[in-house]
């Protein structure tokens, strides 16, 4: 059974490497395009109500099922892609949270 229920991706981490970054970001809309996600917000300068959080950007991207985010994460284009922000940053955490439970 497939849950064709919209997902959103949450990543956050923190740029090292200006110029790698942006190698990153020049292939990153092109390789998401094809998967129907939508590009939601990132933010440099989140506001932190509690707890700790390390400085950096969040990212967070929807995908219309978990099925099509793992497909894009897996898929040949954005590992590539994937090494340059791996270079270019410290990734903190990426998360896929999930459409609330049927009631």
């Amino acid at each position: 059974m497939s849950d064709a229920s919209p997902v959103h991706f949450i990543a956050h981490f923190t740029v090292t490497d200006r110029d790698g970054y942006h190698n990153y970001e020049k292939g990153f809309f092109p390789v998401l395009k094809p998967y129907g996600a939508k590009f939601i917000t990132y933010d440099d300068n989140v506001t932190v109500l509690e707890g700790e959080r390390e400085s950096g950007r969040t990212v967070i991207i929807q995908f219309p099922s978990e099925e099509v985010l793992m497909e894009w994460w897996n898929s040949p284009g954005y590992r590539e892609l994937a090494a340059i922000r791996h270079a270019a940053t410290t990734t903190f955490s990426v998360s896929v949270v999930h459409p609330l439970p049927a009631r």
